[in-house]
C-alpha cells in the first residue's frame, strides 16, 4: 500500500507537499476503510484550483518511467512550478508491501527526463543514481554483481534497467523490489469527466460497451441502471466486429450512447473500470471528480461498491459534501486539501469525533477549518 506522498516543485506544488495515508486513528466502525493502519479508501475535498487533480498526476508521474502502461503526455506539460527557480521536481513515495517499507525517491526536470533516483528497502539503500554527478549507479542487490552499472546518456530508470538486465536472487530485499514494481504497474488513474483520460494499469483504449458485454456483465449493468432510476432494457449487438449496447423500446432499438445523459455515460464508464479493477486486481486507484455527474444517492452507491473491493487502495476526489458521513467511511478517511496542505478531519478539530456525530453538518458549520 502507498503510505505517504511528498512532492516538491511539481505543477502547483511549490514547497514540499505531503499526503500522509498512515495518520489513522482507532475508530471501531467502518474498519474496512483502513488496512494495516493505512487508509484504504479516501475522499478528498478542496476548492477548485487547489491541486486535487495535480495530486493524482504527481502520484502517477512514476508510471511514465517505471512501466510501459498508458500515459497521457499532455497532462504533464508545465511540469515545474512556475513560481520556482528550481530546475527539477522531486518526489518521495513510501510504501508498505508485505510488511516491508519501501521508499522510492527521484527527481526530474520534465516528465521524461530523470535526474536522480534512490530506492530504500527495509531501511537499506539498495540503489541510487545522481545523473548530475555521474551516469554510474550504485546497487546492493544479490544478482547484480556482474551488471554494468553505467547507463550513459540513456533516459531509462535504473529500476527498469536492473529489472530488465538482471536475474535477481530470491531474498527479502529482491522480493520487495519485485512487489514494488508490481504495485506501480497495477496502479490506475482515471478522470470521470473524460472517459478518455486514464493513466497506468494497461495499454491503449478499449471499447467500454464491448468490454461490458464481453465480460457477460450486461444484465448486471442493466440492473445497476434500473436501481438508480434509469429504467432500461438493454441488449447487445455486434457491429463491425464489436459488441455495442442498445436500449430496447416498444417500436425500435437505439444505441445507448446516442441517448445517454452525462450521468448515464459516467456510470457506464465507472462500471467499465469497476470491472477492470476487480478482474485485474488493481493495487491503487485514483478517481478524479468521481461523482461529477451523479445524484448524491448514486454517489453513495458507488462508494459502497468500491468499498467491496477490499484489496485495492482507492482515493476519490469530490465536491459532494453529502458523502461526508460516518455511515460511509470514517473521519480519518476524509481529507481536506488546500494549496499548502492536505489533512484528515481528525487533524482539523480538537473535538473527539464519534460514530454518532453528523460530520457533514460539522463540516458545513466550519468545524474543520
Amino acid at each position: 500500500m502507498l503510505t505517504k506522498i511528498e512532492i516538491t516543485n511539481f505543477k502547483n506544488f511549490n514547497e514540499t507537499f505531503s499526503f500522509d495515508l498512515s495518520d489513522t486513528k482507532n475508530f471501531a466502525f467502518n474498519q474496512e476503510s483502513v488496512k494495516n493502519g493505512i487508509v484504504n479508501k479516501a475522499l478528498i475535498y478542496g476548492q477548485n484550483g487547489c491541486g486535487k487533480s495535480n495530486l493524482g498526476f504527481a502520484i502517477f508521474d512514476m508510471v511514465s518511467h517505471l512501466t510501459d502502461n498508458f500515459f497521457i503526455k499532455n497532462k504533464y506539460e508545465n511540469y515545474l512550478n512556475a513560481d520556482s527557480s528550481e530546475n527539477k521536481a522531486s518526489f518521495r513515495f513510501t510504501f508498505l508491501l508485505n510488511d516491508i517499507e519501501v521508499i522510492y525517491e527521484y527527481s526530474k526536470k520534465d516528465y521524461q527526463t530523470l535526474i536522480s533516483e534512490k530506492l530504500t528497502i527495509d531501511n537499506r539503500e539498495v540503489l541510487s543514481i545522481d545523473r548530475e554527478k555521474s551516469t554510474k549507479f550504485k546497487v546492493k542487490m544479490e544478482g547484480t554483481e556482474n551488471l554494468k552499472n553505467d547507463v550513459g546518456d540513456s533516459k531509462i530508470s535504473i529500476i527498469s534497467y536492473i529489472a530488465q538486465n538482471s536475474i535477481l536472487n530470491e531474498n527479502i530485499i529482491n522480493g520487495a523490489f519485485s512487489d514494488f514494481r508490481t504495485f506501480v504497474n497495477d496502479m490506475l488513474f482515471y478522470k470521470i469527466l473524460d472517459e478518455k483520460v486514464y493513466l497506468g494499469f494497461e495499454q491503449g483504449y478499449q471499447s467500454i460497451e464491448d468490454y461490458i458485454v464481453e465480460q457477460n456483465e450486461l444484465d448486471n449493468f442493466e440492473k445497476l441502471l434500473n436501481s438508480i432510476g434509469v429504467k432500461s432494457e438493454l441488449k447487445a449487438k455486434n457491429i463491425d466486429g464489436k459488441n455495442c449496447i442498445f436500449s430496447v423500446f416498444k417500436n425500435r432499438e437505439i444505441r445507448l450512447s446516442y441517448i445517454s445523459s452525462s450521468g448515464t455515460k459516467a456510470i457506464e464508464a465507472f462500471y467499465f473500470w469497476y470491472l477492470k479493477i476487480r478482474e485485474k486486481k488493481a493495487s491503487f486507484v485514483f478517481i478524479d471528480e468521481f461523482d461529477a455527474f451523479y445524484h448524491h444517492d448514486l454517489s453513495k452507491l458507488v462508494i459502497e461498491m468500491l468499498k467491496e473491493i477490499t484489496d485495492t487502495q482507492i482515493i476519490l476526489t469530490t465536491h459532494n459534501t453529502s458523502n461526508i458521513s460516518n455511515a460511509l467511511l470514517r473521519p480519518d478517511c476524509y481529507f481536506i486539501m488546500d494549496n499548502q496542505k492536505i489533512t484528515p478531519l481528525t487533524d482539523r478539530t480538537h473535538k473527539e469525533l464519534r460514530e454518532a456525530h453528523n460530520i457533514e453538518k460539522m463540516y458545513r458549520a466550519g468545524s474543520f477549518e
